[in-house]
Parts: structure tokens; sequence; C-alpha cells
């Protein structure tokens, strides 16, 4: 499964303290792997987490019975102590060789692998888990998509979401920024933050480029 021409890469990750089945199952799907392949993505790699490699190898290989996705290379792997923000940074087309076109990350909706990506400055997809329980993620996600920050994902139509970040990555590049204004001013990315995630011991610079 090798891409040609330049290479393009989608970064999924479901984080390391909570299950995410139904996101692996989602972005190993044949109609988001094809989805992705009419993009000109040549890699799709997966952070799966601690207990989801058996899912992983099982939702690719039905997809590999499906249909041929012989243009996309798609890798996995359980947790990296290191953090995650290489693979957003390879992710987003920087210091490789040769040079790669911009990509995507889809998370699950941590407050801090979002800043994370948003500190990258790379299109990102944020899909909320809603079986955990009494989490705010659902909330997180529709305020920073609201104050165009990101794009807020569902796992019954991730396919939609990919079409929406290539939107948002177009406005990403335009002036003003796309979360300039006065009716962002007023609250901002920490602001947000705060007020969805009760984070107040948050002492992290959340100026995005």
């Amino acid at each position: 499964m090798s891409g040609q021409g330049k290479q393009k890469t989608c970064f999924v990750t479901v984080g390391a303290t909570a299950s995410f089945t139904d996101l692996i199952r989602a972005v190993l799907a044949p109609d988001f792997c094809k989805a992705l392949e009419s993009q000109e993505y040549t890699h799709l790699l997966v952070q799966y987490g601690q207990d989801g490699k058996e899912l992983f190898d099982k939702c690719l290989q039905q997809s590999l019975e499906v249909g041929d996705l012989s243009s996309l290379q798609i890798g996995g792997f359980a947790l990296d102590p290191s953090g995650l923000r290489q693979y957003m940074i390879q992710a987003k087309g920087q210091h490789t060789k040769p040079p790669a076109a911009e990509g995507l990350v889809i998370s699950h909706a941590g407050s801090g692998t979002v800043l994370d990506a948003l500190r990258v400055s790379i299109p990102l997809i944020v899909v909320p888990n809603s079986t955990l329980l009494d989490n705010h993620q659902v909330e997180l996600a529709e305020a920073l998509e609201e104050q165009e920050y990101v794009v807020h994902g569902q796992l019954k139509n991730l396919v939609g979401a990919l079409k929406r970040a290539e939107q948002l990555r177009t406005r990403m590049k335009t002036w003003p920024p796309v979360n300039s204004g006065t009716h962002r001013q007023a609250k901002g990315l920490k602001g947000v933050m705060d007020e969805e995630m009760g984070e107040e011991e948050l002492r992290i610079d959340l100026e995005v480029p």
C-alpha cells in the first residue's frame, strides 16, 4: 500500500486514557479510506491506544478485503511516551524529505491533544467520545468549531467532516485569521477551554500562530 507523488498524512489519535473504539472503526472504514485517497492522502497513521491493536488489525483487514487501498499506506501504534507532537508535525509536512503536502489531524476531544494540534497549526477534526460519562467533549468541540478553530466531527459522517476540514484549511491561509473578530475576541481559545473543561489552572500560552 504505497502512495505515489507527494506524501500527505492523516494522523488519528484516540488518546491514552480511555478507549475510543468507535473512532478506530470509523477511520478504517472503507468509505473513509476511499475519501482520503480521493483527496490525495498517501498515509493514514492511527494511534489506537493501549488496548486497540486487536481492533485496529481486524478493521484494517476488513477494509483491505472490501476494496483496493493500494494508494494509501496505513499504519498504527499504541502509545508513544515521548508524545504525539512529532506525528502532528509529520502530518503538517514540516521537516520532511522530500517535502510533503500538508495533511490533517483527527483527534478525540482531549484538551491537551487539541492544544498540541492547534499549536502546530494544522487542520483538526475533533471527534467527541460520547460514551464517556460526565465529560464535556461535545460542548468543547461545538465551542471550538463555532469560533472556527476546528471542525467538529461526528462518527456517522467523518467523510463530510473531511470535506469541511479542507474548507478550514483554505480559511486558515487567508487574512484575517478565521478566529479573529470582535465576537471571538471576548472569549478566545483560552476562554473556551477554561469554560468547557474547567481548567482554571491552565498556564499555557494559547496563542495559536
